[in-house]
């Protein structure tokens, strides 16, 4: 049986600068057995999103090793960009993969929280891994970013799980969680009111009363109003079911979707929804991808 295989997909602080997210990524492609999949790089969020892959020691030394360097790279007192943050290195998600659990992931993002606190970073542990249940939001976790947390860690449910008990406005600190699957994903509207896509983000995100598993913010990015999402149960909602609510909400405001955009990867599978619903194509399968039943192993 081989080894079980963890997915991580940090967010760090910092989309501009060529040379610092170069050095970044360095750190992470310079631990054996760690794969980089995918990085996306967002000027307008000043924010990147890596994902890498491999078995649970690579993939910690790897994390800790994305930590140290962020921490060194990024300086949050003059960091700019549309996107809430609350530390250098912002987000930290395990995911599950060939022969893992979501249990596996929470025992990997504790103990990447432990080894990650050692370094002088405050980590917060969310979802799978979240040690209290006020915590397993990572909105909740997030809330106010960096300037808020400042407060907050004053209070005594939001002491970090690891780490120092006061932030370095510096660095910051860092959300580290377990979780399935999610897409990100952004609507562009052919507005530049931002109003309009925070309304647009109100209406059909899950907590004010929208779709299952939708989290989404209204921003303004490039000139244009963006509705940034997570998609996080794609069984409730797919991709396709968040874009036409989206350009339903939108035009009840006057205004409809330009374009879209991924962040990051999608599972197949989520690939494959929306060509079922797009097409009306019955029946459509993994096995009729070409490259998918190429490599598929007899």
């Amino acid at each position: 049986m081989s080894p079980p295989l963890f997915e991580a997909v940090p967010n760090f602080s910092e989309g501009r600068d060529g040379a610092k997210i170069s050095r970044i990524v360095a750190a992470v492609r310079a631990v054996e057995g760690v794969r980089i999949l995918d990085l996306h790089s967002d000027p307008d969020h000043n924010r990147s999103v890596l994902t890498f892959a491999g078995q649970k020691e690579p993939v910690l030394e790897a994390a800790v090793a994305l930590a140290e360097t962020c921490a060194a790279e990024i300086d949050l007192t003059s960091q700019i960009g549309e996107h809430p943050r609350m530390g250098s290195l912002d987000v930290l998600p395990f995911v599950p993969l060939a022969g893992a659990t979501l249990e596996d992931a929470a025992r990997l993002a504790q103990e990447a929280g432990e080894r990650i606190g050692a370094l002088g970073l405050p980590v917060y542990l969310y979802e799978a891994a979240a040690s209290a249940p006020h915590r397993r939001n990572l909105a909740d976790v997030r809330r106010g970013g960096c300037e808020g947390l400042v407060t907050r860690i004053k209070n005594p449910r939001w002491q970090p799980d690891y780490g120092p008990s006061e932030i370095d406005p510096r660095k910051g600190g860092v959300a580290i969680g377990a979780r399935s699957f999610l897409v990100a994903f952004n609507a562009y509207l052919d507005t530049d009111d931002v109003e309009v896509a925070k309304a647009v983000a109100r209406e059909v995100r899950e907590r004010d009363g929208g779709l299952p598993g939708v989290k989404a913010l209204g921003l303004k990015v490039g000139g244009r109003a963006q509705v940034s999402m997570n998609l996080t149960d794609l069984e409730k909602t797919s991709i396709a079911d968040a874009v036409e609510a989206v350009r339903t909400l939108a035009a009840g405001h006057g205004a409809s979707v330009e374009s879209t955009e991924l962040v990051g990867l999608a599972p197949l599978n989520a690939m494959l929804q929306v060509v079922r619903h797009y097409l009306r194509l019955r029946g459509l399968e993994r096995e009729h991808i070409l490259e998918a039943a190429f490599w598929n192993e007899p």
